[in-house]
């Protein structure tokens, strides 16, 4: 018995290790990195979907809701303009192993898509707007 109650413990705190280096940055971390790029009023910071969320105020005043890669810290505003087009999005899936994409939209600073990755597996994807890395593969 006792074995199992260690094995269950091992398994519950790798998991949430998992879930932690995941997220690679605290909220304070994240709230650091949006003041030092200029975002004031910094609210509503969360972390959902493989990215946090934030709302702020942008240097000119304007309110913004942001995504933010927790892995890299690069920052994602909802009124950012595209440097890639759709087929530029899917032509870098494909160069990262990714298949069948399909439902690919730009949505709040980022792109998104529906794909199948390299195991098969469906999964959704968040991609950076400018180089077409992937910054999310949640499935």
């Amino acid at each position: 018995m006792r074995k199992l109650a260690s094995i269950t413990l091992a398994l519950a705190l790798g998991a949430s290790g998992a879930v932690l280096a995941q997220q690679a940055m605290t909220e304070a971390q994240v709230r650091e990195t949006l003041i030092h790029q200029g975002y004031t009023k910094i609210d509503d910071v969360k972390f959902d979907d493989g990215l946090w969320h934030a709302k702020a105020r942008s240097a000119d005043g304007s309110h913004v809701k942001l995504r933010i890669d927790p892995k890299s810290g690069e920052v994602y505003p909802d009124k950012e303009v595209s440097r890639l087009s759709e087929d530029d999005v899917r032509a870098a899936l494909a160069t990262q192993g990714y298949t069948h994409v399909h439902d690919v939209d730009f949505d709040d600073g980022v792109w998104k898509a529906k794909a199948r990755d390299k195991n098969d597996h469906r999964v959704k994807v968040t991609v950076d707007p400018t180089s077409g890395r992937v910054i999310d593969n949640g499935g």
